[in-house]
């Protein structure tokens, strides 16, 4: 879920040291029936670029810091811990059925860390006999398979796929290209009956949505929804999404979070002191919207509830 704007150099090291901020940020717009129904929560901060949060079976959250390449760990009370220290620059990450912690691996692979974090296995590092570009962003099915993007964004040049595509990882391990035809695929997420797959490319402003015929086997793609634009010129693409349990999305754009109904109708947007590059639903009753942004990781009570993909155990 890295924009081209993303892809910054490192400009030295922050403190290592991260406490909770817990400082209310204003309140932002409600959407009528969705939400925030109240401020947004600054919860954690001094990253340097957070990215891929999830969550576990038990609530647990977790997210990654791509330039420190690492993963954390965030319990119900808030209280963080690094999950892993050598991430390989992860950016998307799911919780699967067995509770392993699937990451993309922006070094080139999509992997699987066991739950306590001291075990790491690759599912899949190339497609005919060449890497990755940067694998970004996952969503699992029922069925134990992994849909995922791989753009361009911190891949080495020429590109070791020629062009930015989407993947279906099998349960088997079989890896099939599914979409070659978009400008820089980002987000991925499933429709909660896991009849549409929803992609974000981060090139084009125009969201796309593909009818899922069978496990990694996708009907014609056609526009889901347009973006609004931080500018009447602009063409910005998404980041991340995530999808609540009535199907509406929530996408991360350069202006705030934009929330669409299943239909594709508006909603409006979430806006946020930092640009947010991804979101997911977390807390004990799944209402609570974190959304990773820059240095920092917010929070947002909702009225509606997340949808959790369990996967298959």
């Amino acid at each position: 879920m890295v924009r081209p704007t993303m892809i910054l150099p490192v400009l030295g090291v922050l403190s290592c040291f991260l406490l909770p901020a817990s400082a209310a940020e204003p309140k932002p717009t409600r959407i009528p029936g969705i939400g925030p129904v109240g401020d947004v929560v600054k919860v954690h901060t001094d990253f340097e670029f957070t990215e891929g949060p999830a969550r576990d079976h038990k609530g647990n959250l977790y997210f990654t810091d791509i330039p420190r390449e690492r993963i954390y760990k965030m319990d119900l009370a808030g209280k963080l811990s690094v999950f892993t220290e050598k991430s390989r620059h992860a950016n998307g990450l799911m919780v699967n059925g067995a509770g392993e912690i699937l990451a993309c691996e922006m070094d080139g692979a999509v992997v699987a860390h066991s739950p306590d974090g001291k075990e790491r296995r690759v599912l899949a590092d190339s497609y005919q006999g060449k890497r990755f570009n940067a694998p970004n962003d996952l969503v699992i099915d029922q069925h134990g398979g992994v849909y995922f993007t791989d753009p361009e964004y911190r891949a080495p040049k020429p590109l070791p796929q020629g062009k930015t595509c989407v993947y279906y990882l099998a349960a088997n391990g079989k890896v099939t290209r599914l979409i070659e035809d978009l400008p820089n695929p980002n987000g991925v997420i499933l429709s909660p009956d896991e009849k549409t797959l929803y992609v974000i490319p981060s090139g084009q402003k125009e969201m796309m949505a593909y009818p899922v015929e069978g496990p990694g086997k996708l009907g014609k793609g056609k526009v889901f929804c347009t973006l609004a634009q931080a500018t009447p010129s602009g063409n910005g693409g998404g980041d991340g999404l995530t999808v609540d349990t009535r199907g509406n999305l929530y996408i991360t754009s350069g202006l705030g979070i934009q929330v669409f109904a299943a239909t594709g109708k508006k909603l409006g947007i979430i806006r946020l002191p930092e640009v947010p590059a991804n979101c997911t639903f977390g807390g004990k009753e799944g209402k609570t919207l974190y959304a990773t942004a820059r240095k920092s990781l917010y929070k947002m009570e909702m009225e509606v509830t997340g949808h959790f993909f369990p996967g298959k155990k």
